[in-house]
């Protein structure tokens, strides 16, 4: 029987993507014949793209006034230092050609680009996420086509004018970096993600959803909703100091950022003194309700909080005199967990809840009863003066990583006084949906061709391989 050819007429969203993956296609083949210097000369181009001061700060303004979520100067500190530090990791890495030999094993592998890349970024960081997405992909020699969300669009589109300006200066193919045109719908998201190669999803747990059903292969992350530890032993004004800074940087829109704090009781008193002295100010019962009005109107968290500072919370949910105060950051008492006690969610916003525990095996579980409704897989702060809970945590919390005695949202994502690779996208493992769980980098972007050759043969014995078993439990 003759195969039945499809007839249906292509969507126009399909049409225009189509003519970006074409073009996109095309650059990328002239990427494939690149060697690693020139590979390297992209790498620095757009990363020059982002970093050059006053780019850096058109994109920071351009993003704060287009999306309404964060602030300026530490959009500016994001631009440059997670661009800085992702170009320090990928400083000397090979990406082209041969990039491991292992004589012992016979083993080659090859560096292979995986063809054009679906970025799909979200509104609270519109400039350095799809920088760290393009970096990351071009260090490959692949191609890359922006999916912004509709708000971040505009500060998108100007970091690839800014960067199609520096791949003139080393005459590379514009067509290496995309953008969707506007406006960016979920019609031509799907269609990019349909016809891309790789997908990287990044924001929204509807966009990762929509990338694994895409028919593409796919990377996506988890939600955030991070819980941090400050256990009996810890320095509580160090601790206080690296929360609030975490809590507080461009408004708590990092899913990285602490939303959580459970408290040994030991400390509680101290910790929240110390959290006041930074400026945090705890709220009272009737406070916490009005508050909780303003945030979840309908049952899902308002835009009228989501990366807004705590004075401007606090004005908009009618503490006029507490405003005027400029607290930095507001802290709420709870003690249940789930659909029915929304502060035990992600809240991107400088609004943080505490928790009580006896020890810290109680704080574990407490932390263990958040993450079985939100943010499984992402990750776990400890404040301690005992650094092996923080291991303890990492064998038995469902988390990719326990960040010890640091400020969470800047370390979760790679720093320069910690080993993670520098990422705006973090794989939550299974936990969390995703069938990743690194810090996302570049070899992400890469497919790899292995080589093997022959080697000594060496086949193991029976007692080899079984003799302790056969010890327990015999030969029958």
């Amino acid at each position: 029987m003759a195969a039945v050819t499809s007839l249906r007429t292509p969507t126009p969203a399909a049409t225009l993507v189509a003519e970006l993956v074409t073009r996109a296609r095309a650059a990328q083949r002239i990427a494939d014949n690149y060697d690693q210097a020139r590979v390297d000369q992209l790498v620095a181009a757009a990363g020059w793209a982002i970093m050059e001061p006053a780019r850096n700060r058109e994109l920071a303004e351009l993003a704060v006034a287009d999306t309404g979520i964060g602030n300026v100067a530490d959009k500016i500190r994001k631009n440059h230092r997670k661009t800085l530090g992702l170009l320090r990791d990928l400083r000397n890495a090979r990406s082209v050609g041969v990039i491991s030999e292992n004589p012992a094993l016979g083993l080659i592998e090859i560096a292979r680009p995986v063809g054009v890349v679906a970025a799909i970024t979200p509104s609270t960081n519109p400039a350095a996420t799809p920088a760290n997405k393009i970096i990351n992909a071009l260090k490959g020699r692949n191609a890359v086509i922006v999916a912004p969300s509709p708000k971040g669009w505009s500060t998108c589109t100007r970091l690839i004018e800014f960067i199609h300006a520096q791949f003139d200066r080393i005459g590379a193919p514009r067509d290496l970096v995309q953008v969707l045109p506007a406006p960016v719908t979920k019609d031509s998201t799907y269609e990019l993600m349909r016809q891309a190669d790789l997908v990287v999803a990044t924001g929204s747990q509807a966009n990762v959803r929509a990338a694994s059903t895409s028919g593409t292969p796919a990377f996506g992350v988890g939600a955030g909703n991070v819980a941090s530890i400050v256990d009996e032993t810890a320095d509580v004004a160090d601790a206080a100091d690296k929360i609030v800074r975490s809590k507080i940087f461009d408004n708590a829109t990092s899913c990285s950022s602490e939303n959580s704090l459970v408290i040994v009781d030991a400390v509680r008193a101290p910790l929240l003194a110390a959290l006041q002295a930074q400026g945090a100010v705890l709220l009272d019962g009737a406070q916490k309700a009005q508050l909780q009005a303003l945030m979840w109107p309908d049952g899902k968290l308002s835009s009228a909080v989501i990366g807004q500072s705590a004075a401007t919370i606090a004005e908009r949910a009618g503490f006029t005199a507490l405003a005027a105060r400029q607290p930095r950051v507001l802290l709420v008492e709870e003690n249940g967990v789930g659909a029915a006690h929304p502060y035990s969610g992600e809240k991107l916003s400088p609004v943080l809840t505490l928790y009580g525990a006896r020890d810290i095996d109680e704080a574990a579980q407490q932390v263990a009863r958040i993450y079985e409704f939100q943010g499984a897989g992402h990750s776990v702060s400890l404040h301690t003066a005992r650094p092996e809970r923080a291991l303890e945590l990492g064998l038995h919390l469902p988390v990719s990583r326990v960040i010890l005695n640091q400020a969470h949202c800047i370390a979760t994502g790679g720093s320069f006084d910690n080993g993670l690779p520098f990422s705006l996208s973090m794989g939550c493992g299974t936990w969390g949906r995703n069938n990743f769980s690194d810090n996302m980098n570049y070899r992400h972007y890469l497919n790899i061709t292995r080589v093997a050759a022959p080697i000594p043969e060496r086949v193991p014995s029976e007692d080899e391989i079984f003799g302790d078993y056969f010890a327990v439990a015999g030969r029958h």
